[in-house]
């Protein structure tokens, strides 16, 4: 199994963890099964997977719980929820804590597998930094720190651009607030929130000639942008 891919499948059902263990290891994937948010945590410490299929209703630390920890180290991995509850504020919720997908209870394998791959395909289409990235009717290139509009450049900051690079590799997401203060500022104090705010206002001018792409104050969780 050297070149499949790793997964991490919290799951405090038995049965069904197991199921989907064994079905997703038919396909290729190395699945680390654990049956509880805290052993999952350890886990995703310890093994460092590709991407994070967690249950949202687990003992000791649930999947919501564990995500928005997840997400404070690492911005990038795959996330997919699954759940048996079905209310918009409990998906709502799951998307504002970094999720990337959520699945209800009962689903089939290929819907799935069919999500996942989508999710870690989408993650390789931003393994690089090299390339120009279309943003809307802007071209940004993050290495050589500009955006270009009709022709004309713009040269952004060194933290302008990785404040813009983190909001494009998650597009139509929640960036966490915290973690983009602690992962660019160093931490997460009044002053440097204050601070982030300013840059959020300075790339939401340089961006003001598309109306389609948007930066947007998420209150209390972070910053979506839309394009």
């Amino acid at each position: 199994m050297n070149n499949s891919i790793k997964i991490l499948l919290a799951e405090d059902e038995p049965a069904l963890g197991q199921i989907v263990k064994e079905s997703l290891e038919t396909r290729n994937f190395e699945v680390l099964l654990c049956a509880n948010g805290e052993e999952a945590y350890k886990t995703y410490k310890a093994e460092k997977p590709e991407l994070l299929v967690l249950d949202v209703m687990m003992p000791i630390k649930d999947g919501f719980t564990l995500a928005k920890e997840i997400r404070m180290e690492d911005p990038d991995i795959p996330i997919i929820f699954l759940t048996a509850k079905s209310q918009t504020e409990d998906v709502v919720e799951g998307f504002n804590l970094g999720g990337n997908d959520y699945l209800k209870k009962p689903f089939s394998m290929e819907e799935l597998i069919v999500r996942m791959n989508a999710l870690l395909n989408r993650k390789k289409n931003y393994t690089t930094t090299n390339e120009p990235i279309k943003l809307g009717n802007y071209t940004f290139h993050f290495k050589k720190q500009t955006l270009t509009l009709n022709g004309s450049i713009e040269k952004l900051t060194h933290r302008e651009a990785n404040l813009l690079f983190h909001l494009i590799q998650h597009k139509n997401q929640v960036l966490d607030r915290s973690f983009i203060l602690k992962k660019l500022w160093g931490n997460d104090d009044f002053f440097n929130a204050r601070s982030m705010d300013v840059f959020i206002s300075k790339l939401r001018k340089k961006l003001n000639s598309d109306e389609s792409v948007q930066i947007i104050n998420v209150r209390g969780f972070g910053y979506k942008l839309i394009f």
